[in-house]
C-alpha cells in the first residue's frame, strides 16, 4: 500500500504538469484549430527565464515563476500577431509550418543565449515530509498544490469572467462571435498569453526536480498532443482528465512494469482508448 501511494503521489505530480502544459495547447487549438508546435518552445524558455532569474538576479523562486510567465506570455502573445494572425486565412499546413518554424527559432535562440548544457533549477522547498510510511519532496507537494490551483483559476477564469467567455465563444464558433462584437484578433492574442504562461509556470515548477536544457520541450510537448488527442481535441475537462491518465500511467507502469518503457506508455494508451472512442474522452469543443 505505501508503493501504491507513492505512486499516486508521482502519478499527480506528472498529471498535473501534463494537464497545464495540454491545457494551454488545447485552448490554442480552440482558436487557431491548428496544432501549436511551438508550444514545447514556450515551456522551454519559461523554465530557463525562471532559472536566469534565480541563478542571475538572485530572484525569489515564486517572483521568478511570475516573471516567466509575464515572460513567454508576451512571447507567446507576438508571436500570435507576428507570426499565426498573418496566416489566418490560409490552409493549416501553412499555420502548421510557421510554428515548426518558431520552434526552431526559440530553440536556436535559447542555445544561443544560455547553452546547450543540461542544467539544474535550485528550489527553496528541498525538504522531504514521511506521512504514514509515503516520502513525499516538498516540490512534489508544491507542483501538485500550484498545478491543480492554477487550473481551478483557468477554470473559473474561462467560465465566470468576460475574458473568459469571449475565448469560450471564439473556440466555440469564430464567425458567430465576430458577428456579436468580439474582437477576434485581441481574444487570439489573449488566449496565446495564457497559453505561454500555463507553459511557463508548468516548466518552473517542474524543472527543479528535472534537467533544464534548450530540448527539454520535445518530449513534453509530444505527450500534451496525445493528451488532447485523448481527451478530445479542444476540450478543457478532456486535457485535464487525460494530463492525469497519462501522468498515473506513466508512473505505475514504470513502477510496475519497466522505467525503460515509461516515455512510450502514453502513446499505447493512446491508441488503445481510440481504437474503443476515436472522438476521445469528451467531445464538447471538439473539432
Amino acid at each position: 500500500m505505501d508503493i501504491f501511494l507513492q505512486q499516486v503521489l508521482n502519478g499527480l505530480t506528472l498529471g498535473g504538469i501534463y494537464s497545464l502544459v495540454a491545457l494551454g495547447l488545447t485552448l490554442v487549438y480552440g482558436i487557431l484549430h491548428v496544432p501549436n508546435f511551438a508550444h514545447g518552445a514556450f515551456y522551454m524558455v519559461g523554465a530557463f527565464v525562471a532559472l536566469k532569474l534565480m541563478t542571475g538576479w538572485e530572484v525569489n523562486y515564486w517572483i521568478a515563476m511570475i516573471g516567466a510567465a509575464g515572460v513567454v506570455a508576451v512571447i507567446g502573445a507576438l508571436s500570435e500577431r507576428l507570426v499565426f494572425r498573418p496566416l489566418r486565412n490560409h490552409s493549416g499546413l501553412h499555420p502548421m509550418i510557421a510554428a515548426i518554424g518558431l520552434l526552431l527559432f526559440l530553440e536556436a535562440g535559447a542555445q544561443a543565449l544560455w547553452g546547450a548544457d543540461f542544467l539544474r533549477m535550485p528550489t527553496p522547498f528541498s525538504g522531504i515530509i514521511e506521512v504514514a510510511g509515503i516520502t513525499a519532496p516538498v516540490q512534489r507537494l508544491m507542483i501538485i498544490a500550484g498545478a491543480f490551483t492554477l487550473m481551478a483559476a483557468l477554470q473559473i477564469f474561462l467560465t465566470r469572467t468576460v475574458a473568459g467567455s469571449t475565448i469560450v465563444a471564439m473556440a466555440q464558433n469564430r464567425d458567430g462571435a465576430s458577428l456579436v462584437g468580439i474582437d477576434a484578433n485581441r481574444v487570439a492574442m489573449l488566449t496565446f498569453g495564457i497559453s505561454g504562461a500555463l507553459a511557463a509556470v508548468a516548466a518552473t515548477l517542474y524543472a527543479p526536480i528535472n534537467l533544464v536544457y534548450p530540448a527539454m520541450g520535445h518530449l513534453v510537448i509530444t505527450k500534451a498532443f496525445v493528451i488532447i488527442i485523448l481527451g478530445g481535441m479542444g476540450s478543457v475537462p478532456g486535457a485535464i482528465v487525460g494530463g492525469l491518465i497519462i501522468g498515473f500511467a506513466e508512473s505505475f507502469g514504470a513502477y510496475y512494469i519497466s522505467t525503460d518503457y515509461k516515455d512510450i506508455i502514453s502513446f499505447v494508451l493512446l491508441v488503445v482508448i481510440l481504437s474503443l472512442r476515436p472522438q476521445g474522452l469528451f467531445t464538447n469543443g471538439a473539432r
